[in-house]
Formats: structure tokens, sequence, C-alpha cells
């Protein structure tokens, strides 16, 4: 038996092991916090918490009792529950009986309602089924008797047809015609039928004989040989057009083609290519004639054809086709008989005519015809590739101010028949460019002779600069030019026209602008003998006069004009050309040309202004500074500079007041002209005392502030400078200022000396700190361990970069400072 327990005891374990989800169940309905219901249950845990220590072992038999009791009200609950289940099983099995009869049931009632469902419904199939028939019968009647409506109305309108078509009466054809042919549309599926296959043969066996006999009828009351009838139109041909507008419009192209020619017949007699008046001085009769027939036509014809016919345009439009046939043939054979004012006399009369044809018509009968709104107009301006173009001529040029990110869209003509005359001209159009070209070469000569007969234009201030009446006057007639040959033609005429434009900016540019500006000894930027000698104390040196320097401001401006109404004559020549020639359109190298005018008037005016500073800074670099006592104002040489400047600057201001932009750019480049000169003036005067550089400091801090005050020099409204200008200037008169403060530092001990001027001036190059050790005064042995000390102070170049070049330099030796002065010496004798 005690074998035998611990198997016993496994077993039950095994069998009170439950799975988790079942447990989760159990401990859901019914909760426990007593630890012998967890199924983890640990015996020698459970021991461990009912006798803690040795001296709860002394209630021990307490508790076995209480487990005890425990122990048989489990056995007793066990024993009730098993008993009330003793008859569950008989129960479950009478409440299944019951469920199973209650099932059979229900199955016979749903099957009672389904057998009375189906008799219903056969029920009202057969109440039904004589209404659907009664239905169908109804329908069929109702389409057999429409049918028959229609056979009857197909019959009798055919017959009628044929009765009134031999009758003429079609006044009555035309309403029954379109009747009978919306009728035989219903038809259509029973062509198989003989009898309705016969009627539809019929009915277009009487349409072509209607067909035939109207163009008999009109044949006769119009023939083709002969003159026209001289009696109105009758009612009989009114209502056959009505009739053709129901028949193949083939019927309707043939009346309409056949009146016109016979309309037109008289106008190739009259003016036939051996004929006086055939000729382009006599254009005008042609037109002339045109406007009398239309108007006879609308007195004798205007009812006699519909009103959707558009007749009186289509007479106006083959009118305008013969001619242009006409015209072109004329002109190829008389050529050599074309002259440019016959030329644009012709095109002038003849786009008059297709502007009064867009007035009057509006273009639906033309393959491409749309009318199209026309554009609106900018306010008026100056210049005149923006004014708004007054008089006869309808195609302005308006020149917009747009964006030049946005695409530009091609002009849509806003006359539907622009071209459909005057194209014929544009093959003679070379005439026309030929003279444009020599009236352009002529207009250029003449403004050479009157600016050569008035001479340079008058100062005046209070004009700020004017530009030259010649070049509005050249982009005028620029502009005129563009309008005719835009009115002609947007094809090759205009690239042709527009290479002439070319042609001619280039020589306004050179001959009246660059060829007009003052000349001067080194206006060519090169070396010249007066730069390499030295200047006399008291020379003077040649400056531009009060005309002079009016001209180069007003030859500036005219430039300036010039290159911005260029660029809107290239942006109007683009809208007017073809969109395939666009590219082919650019005047980038004519503006170009102006910039380069513009950038020498601005050099000539800088070195003018440098020229005159030039006496001053010689003065200043061959002062004794070392016999300098004390500090007191200004030198005279900065009164000097200071006196050109007050002279030039207001007048160059003023007459450039319309472009503050190149007033801009002139007051740089003098500054980045000046600044340097003056530094390298500075370096010429040595030696120099301490009392001498501090003279010096004085008069370089004056002319800093005169710099700096230069682009509002002498006005009565003061504009703070540009930042681009002040940056230039405190840079550059920063560093003269540290030269003369370097020189002012003492010279004991070297180190301190050398690592001040790095400091200062932050220059590497030797001979910068050997023009230094000159203007100090330093002896030839002294200079020596200065530089050496130099080059030892001087900071490691950056790794991986070559550095500055100033860096590897050393001082000049004597050898290369005698090559140097060979070479001057030979380049002086060469120019000589």
């Amino acid at each position: 038996m005690e074998e035998d327990e611990p198997e016993l005891e496994a077993g039950l374990e095994a069998a009170l092991e439950l799975a988790p989800a079942v447990q989760a169940a159990i401990e859901q309905v019914f909760p426990s916090q007593d630890p012998l219901d967890r199924a983890d249950f640990n015996a020698v845990e459970y021991i461990n918490a009912l006798f803690p220590t040795e001296q709860s072992l002394a209630n021990i038999d307490e508790v076995v009792n209480k487990i005890r009791l425990k122990i048989r009200r489990l056995d007793d609950n066990i024993r009730t529950v098993v008993r009330g289940q003793t008859n569950v099983g008989q129960d479950g099995r009478q409440a299944l009986e019951e469920a199973q009869k209650a099932i059979q049931q229900l199955f016979g009632k749903i099957k009672d309602i389904k057998d009375k469902a189906e008799k219903s419904e056969q029920m009202v199939k057969e109440i039904t089924r004589d209404i659907k028939q009664l239905d169908h019968a109804k329908r069929h009647l109702t389409t057999s008797i429409t049918t028959l409506n229609h056979l009857h109305m197909l019959a009798g309108g055919v017959d009628s047809l044929e009765a009134m078509t031999r009758r003429r009466q079609y006044g009555e054809v035309a309403n029954l015609l379109q009747g009978v042919v919306n009728v035989l549309e219903h038809f259509n599926k029973y062509m198989g039928i003989p009898q309705i296959r016969q009627l539809s043969e019929r009915v277009k066996a009487a349409q072509n004989e209607l067909g035939q006999q109207i163009l008999a009828d009109f044949e006769e009351a119009f023939p083709s040989q002969g003159t026209k009838r001289t009696g109105g139109p009758s009612n009989v041909l009114r209502d056959a057009c009505l009739v053709a507008n129901v028949l193949d419009p083939r019927i309707k192209q043939e009346i309409i083609k056949k009146f016109i020619k016979q309309h037109l017949s008289e106008y190739l007699v009259l003016f036939q290519e051996n004929q006086d008046v055939a000729w382009l001085d006599k254009i005008d009769r042609r037109y002339a004639w045109i406007k009398r027939q239309l108007v006879d036509y609308e007195e004798k014809y205007g009812r006699m054809f519909p009103a959707e016919w558009c007749m009186t345009e289509r007479i106006a439009v083959d009118f305008c086709h013969v001619t242009r046939a006409e015209l072109s043939k004329i002109m190829r054979t008389r050529a050599k008989e074309i002259e440019v004012k016959l030329l644009l006399f012709a095109i002038q009369r003849t786009t008059n005519f297709e502007g009064l044809l867009a007035k009057r018509f509006s273009g639906c009968t033309l393959a491409d015809g749309s009318v199209q709104k026309k554009p609106e107009v900018p306010p008026p301006t100056t210049n005149p590739f923006l004014e708004d173009e007054t008089g006869a001529e309808t195609d302005e040029i308006v020149m917009e101010k747009s964006d030049t990110d946005k695409p530009k869209k091609p002009k849509v003509p806003d006359n539907p028949f622009h071209g459909i005359v005057s194209k014929c001209f544009e093959p003679h159009l070379y005439v026309y460019i030929e003279s444009q070209d020599k009236n352009l070469g002529e207009l250029i000569d003449r403004f050479v002779a009157d600016f050569k007969a008035q001479g340079p234009p008058k100062p005046n201030v209070d004009e700020g600069g004017a530009v030259l009446p010649s070049c509005a006057d050249l982009f005028v007639y620029y502009k005129k030019c563009m309008v005719q040959c835009s009115q002609l033609s947007t094809g090759e005429p205009m690239i042709a026209l527009t290479t002439i434009f070319q042609k001619y900016l280039r020589e306004y540019a050179w001959k009246i602008l660059s060829g007009n500006l003052p000349k001067t000894t080194s206006s060519s930027g090169g070396l010249t003998i007066t730069s390499l000698l030295k200047e006399k104390e008291g020379s003077e040196v040649a400056k531009f006069t009060l005309e002079e320097l009016c001209l180069i401001c007003s030859i500036l401006s005219t430039a300036e004009y010039c290159l911005a109404t260029t660029q809107q004559l290239e942006e109007k020549l683009k809208e007017k050309v073809d969109t395939s020639l666009m590219e082919r359109i650019n005047l980038t190298g004519e503006m170009d040309t102006f910039s380069i005018v513009i950038s020498n008037s601005i050099q000539l005016l800088v070195q003018d202004l440098d020229a005159a500073c030039d006496p001053a800074l010689t003065a200043m670099s061959k002062m004794q500074w070392q016999n300098v006592e004390h500090v007191g104002d200004q030198s005279p040489y900065v009164t000097s500079v200071i006196l050109h400047i007050k002279q030039n600057v207001p007048i160059i201001r003023d007459n450039l007041a319309s472009t503050r932009k190149y007033f801009t750019q002139f007051c740089i480049k003098f500054a980045n002209s000046f600044i340097p000169k003056f530094i390298n003036h500075l370096f010429k005067c040595k030696p120099i005392s301490m009392v001498g550089a501090e003279q010096l400091l004085l008069d370089t801090h004056s002319l800093k502030m005169v710099l700096l005050d230069l682009p509002s020099i002498g006005s009565q409204v003061v504009r703070k400078a540009p930042a681009s200008y002040t940056k230039i200037v405190v840079k550059g008169m920063t560093r003269a200022e540290m030269i003369l403060k370097v020189v002012m530092a003492p010279h004991e001990p070297p180190v301190v000396f050398v690592d001040n001027y790095i400091k200062l001036l932050a220059d590497c190059s030797t001979d910068t700190f050997q023009k230094i050790l000159d203007m100090k005064g330093l002896k030839r042995s002294e200079q020596s361990s200065m530089l050496d000390l130099f080059r030892l102070r001087l900071p490691a170049p950056p790794p991986g970069g070559d550095g500055s070049g100033s860096l590897l330099l050393s001082a000049p030796t004597p050898e290369q400072e005698s090559s140097r002065i060979r070479k001057l010496e030979k380049l002086i004798k060469k120019r000589l």
C-alpha cells in the first residue's frame, strides 16, 4: 500500500490538470481568493504560510481540525451536486423530443403556405395572360397604324413631289421634300420590302431630277456666255435655292460656283493683263469695281439667295482670290517696272480694302476664318515702341513691359482677310527692303552731318543729360518700317528687315555715339610716353571742357536709351514674325555694342577726373615730408583734389540724373582707379618723419571723407551712398591709413615692428614691406636685417595650397632692379 500511494497521488495530480482556457473560465465564473483554489497551488508554500515559525506549531491540532472540517463540507457539496445530476439526462431527452415535434409542426405549416403561394401565383398568371396579350396587340396595332400612315404619306408625297417637280413648283417642293426625306428615314429597316425600296428609289430619282432641273434653270437665267439677264431674279429661282438647301450639298456648291463665275466674268475682261487699268498704279479701280458690283448684287439678287449662303461675302472672297492671281501674274511679267512708291501705294490700297472687308464681313466662308478680339493697348509713353499707333493703319505696334520668364504667345491677326490679296506682294518686297536700306543709310549720314554742323549739345543742367534727338528719330523710323513690313508679311521679309535694323544700329553706335566721344591721349587705355615721363611741377593737365563733359553724358544717356529700346525692338519683332522664325531674330550683338559705348563713356569720365588729380598726387610725392615740423590743416594737394572733384562730379551727376545706375558705376570705377594710385604715390613719399606721417594721415582721412561723400557732393539733396561704393572706399582708404600708422610706429625692437606690420596690413609681400622701410628712411643694412626677420615671422601657407606668390618672393636684388630699368629704357626708345 505504501508503494502504491505515490502512483495514486501522481494520477490524481494528472487528472486535476485542466487546460488554461478551462481554468480561466472557471476563475471567471467562480472567482476566489483562497490559495487552495489556485491552479498553481503549492502545498509546501501553503504549509509554510500557516506555520511561519516554530512557535506557530503549537496550534497545529486546531489547523488540522479546520482542514478536516473543510474537507467534509466539500464532500457534502460534491455529493449533493452528483445526486442532483441523476435526472438531468432523462429531462434532456424529453426536451429534445418536444423540440423535434415542434419543428415537424412548423415544417408542415411552411409547406402549406408554399402550396397556397404557388396556387396564387398560378392564378395571377392566368389573370394577367389576357392583359399581356391585349397590350402586345395594342402596341403592334399602333405601330402598324403609324407605319401605314407614314407609308400613305410617303406614297402620296412621292406622287406630289414628282408632279410638282414637273410643274417647277419649287416653293411647295422645298417643304414637301424635307418631309418626304424625314418620313423615308422611318423605313430604313424595311428596305427589304420591294414596295418600300421602290418608293426610296423614286425619291432619289426625284432628287436627282430636281438638282439637274434647278441647275438648268440657273444656267438659263445666268448663262456662262453673254451678258446677264436684265430683269431681276424670279420667285422660281428663290424657291429653287430653298430646294437646293435640302438636296445634295454639291448642287448648292455648283449653283454658287456658276453664279460667282458669271458675276466676275466682266472683271476678268476689264482688267486683262494687257489693259492699262490692270497695272498697280490703277489698283484702286479694281476695288472700286467690286464695291459697285456688291452694291448691285444686294439690290438685284440680295433676296434670291438664302442669308445663310453668305453670297456677298463669297463674291468678295472669290474676287480676292482672282485679284491675287492676276496681280501675281502681271507683277512677274513687269517686275522691272515695280518701284518702291508704286509698290507701297498698291499695298496700302490693298490693306485698306482688306480692312474694309473685315468690317463688312465675318469671314465665315474662309477656311481659317475667325474673328479675333482686338487687344487693349496701354497708355501712350515716350518710347516709340510703346506708343499707340494712330491713323489709318490698323496693325499697331504696342510694346508691353512683361516678364522675360513668361513665354511669348504668337500674335494672331485680328483681320481674317489679312493677306488674302496682299500676299501676292511678298515676293517683290525685296524692293522695299532695298529702299529701306538706302533710306537708313542716308538717315545715318544726315545724322552725322547735322551733328558736325550743329556741334555738341549745349550744357543744360536742368535737362539732365537728355538723349540725342537723332536717336528718337531713328527708332521712330524703325517703328514705321516694322509696321509697314508686318502688314505685308510676317515671313522672310521681316527677317531681312531685321538684318537691316542690325546693320544701322551698329553704324549709329559707332558713327554717332562712339565717333563723337572726345578724344584723349590715354583713351586707348594703353601705355603712352606721357604716362612714363615724370610731370613737371605746375604743369597743367588737359581736361574736358564743360561742353565735352555734357556731350559724354548725353552720349551715355543715348546709348542707355538705345540699349533699352533695342531690347524692346527685339521683343516686338519676335511678336510680329512667324513662330517658326522667332529664333532667327537676335539683337544681342547690337545691345552689346551699346553697352560698350556706355562703358567707354564712363571710362572717359573716370580718366578725365583721374588725370585732373594726378598733378596734386605728384606734388604730394615730391614734398619733403622729413622736414615737416608741425601738423596743420589739410595740405594744398588735398585741396586741389577736392576742388577737381567738386568741379566735375556735380556736372556728371546732374547730366546722368536719368541713368542713376551708371553714375554709381562712374563713382565705383573712379574709386577703384584713384585709391590704388594714391597709395602708390604714398610709397613715393620718402623719407617721412613722424610729424610728416601724422600730416599725411590727416590728409588721407580728409580724402576718405570726401570720397565717401562723392555721390552727393555739391548736391542740395543728400543721399546715402550705395553700399557697394562705400565698401570699396572704406577698404582702400583704410589700407592707406594703416600704411601710415605702420610708418609712424618705431622700428625698435624689430620683432615688435614686424609683428605690428603683419597685424595692421595683413600683407605678406616683401615688396610692400620694402617700401615701408624706404618710407621710414632706414639704411640698407637695417633693411636687410628687417627683411630677414620679416621672412621668418611670415605665417606658414595653408597646407595643400600653392599659397600666395608674394610669400615666396624675396626683396629684389640690385641686378633685378637694373634689369627692369634697362627694359623700361628700351620700351621708351622703341615708342619714340
